[in-house]
């Protein structure tokens, strides 16, 4: 087969579970001998990420969907580079790759991907780029080709391509940071350690769960630093939890944290598939999550994992209670994440099905 020439765009690619995505799959096609290139800003983590690999990496500027400049660089790379498809992947570029691609007469298709919940679409604008103006829409989950289906995107325009995880990630574990972090904490080995990886995404129902939870917990969150909402209850508490914030936590130092949890919880509604949860489960971390958006991709209830309904305070409490007491049930899910983290959602699957996806829509 011959190479493909694909481009990616995405004018986001800062620390989020999406950017590391980007990057393991535009690495992975490279590395299968593809011509990969990405046009991001210079100054965005995923700038670095992509470092040294065999993508070619283009700065663009992405200012809003009518960015004339990002036309251009469109339009260059494009024809400087023989691209042939453009996968564009967060809103600005989704709109300025379809104006570039009409406004200067381009010879590319255009499949976007769509990582988290649609909440709404933006108009009729939208749905026309959507629905005529592309050549098709990959969903990293079924519940995210759902909530498409559901603000006006035609299915047969809809290809899920599950979010995968690479294997050799998670050498990069240091023994040592793990034990600097241990003491930082002051971790007890009698305590019960739960985690929570992610930026501010309904985090507050976690907070609500532990006023309801009469046992020390010790809660470490990754991602966010507490809001005032947050520190009112948590000052209503009437048990000695230990909760410690931890606003921004670069990859792989991230890897690290997991070593010390227990088990961990994510509240988010809007997870097309968490990498977190694909994280948790690579490491042997037992996981529950909502019931919601791509969590239902990932977590069978009970077997890899505990769900629960978004809002449902007691339930979460209860989640936590189980994990924390239960260790045929926390060995259960180690065992069945591990598993499915490693081998069902591996990111060499996903690099095989983008492989193929593309190659059918550029040669049909």
């Amino acid at each position: 087969m011959n190479p493909l020439k694909i481009l990616f765009l995405t004018y986001q690619g800062d620390v989020a579970g999406s950017t590391n995505s980007i990057a393991y799959l535009a690495k992975g096609l490279a590395e299968r001998g593809h011509e990969i290139h990405i046009g991001i800003r210079r100054e965005s983590l995923l700038w670095s990420l992509l470092e040294g690999s065999a993508v070619n990496r283009i700065p663009m500027t992405f200012k809003g969907k009518f960015d004339l400049k990002n036309w251009r660089q469109i339009r260059d790379a494009v024809q400087n580079h023989g691209i042939q498809l453009i996968n564009p992947q967060s809103s600005h570029d989704r709109y300025t790759s379809v104006f570039a691609k009409w406004r200067y007469g381009l010879d590319v298709k255009i499949i976007h991907t769509r990582r988290q919940m649609p909440k709404s679409m933006g108009g009729p604008l939208q749905l026309l780029l959507y629905n005529r103006y592309t050549d098709g829409i990959v969903a990293v989950g079924k519940q995210v080709k759902e909530g498409l289906i559901k603000v006006g995107i035609k299915e047969k325009n809809i290809a899920v391509i599950y979010n995968g995880t690479p294997t050799e990630k998670y050498d990069q574990i240091d023994i040592d940071r793990v034990s600097a972090l241990q003491k930082k904490f002051k971790l007890q080995h009698e305590d019960f350690v739960l985690g929570c990886v992610s930026r501010i995404k309904n985090q507050i129902q976690i907070i609500k769960a532990l006023k309801l939870i009469k046992e020390p917990i010790t809660v470490i969150f990754c991602g966010i630093e507490p809001t005032a909402e947050m520190k009112e209850i948590i000052s209503q508490y009437s048990t000695d939890h230990k909760l410690h914030f931890e606003a921004h936590v670069d990859s792989p130092e991230i890897l690290n944290y997991y070593k010390l949890f227990d088990a961990n919880i994510l509240a988010s509604t809007m997870e097309g598939l968490s990498q977190a949860l694909l994280e948790s489960m690579a490491l042997e971390v037992p996981v529950t999550a909502t019931a919601f958006a791509g969590n239902l991709d990932l977590i069978e209830d009970g077997v890899n994992g505990l769900l629960f309904e978004d809002g449902d305070i007691e339930k979460i409490a209860e989640n936590v209670l189980e994990l924390k007491h239960n260790q045929a049930l926390r060995e259960m899910l180690k065992t069945n994440g591990k598993e499915t983290a490693l081998v069902t959602f591996n990111i060499e699957n996903t690099i095989s099905n983008y492989e193929e996806y593309f190659k059918n829509v550029i040669h049909p």
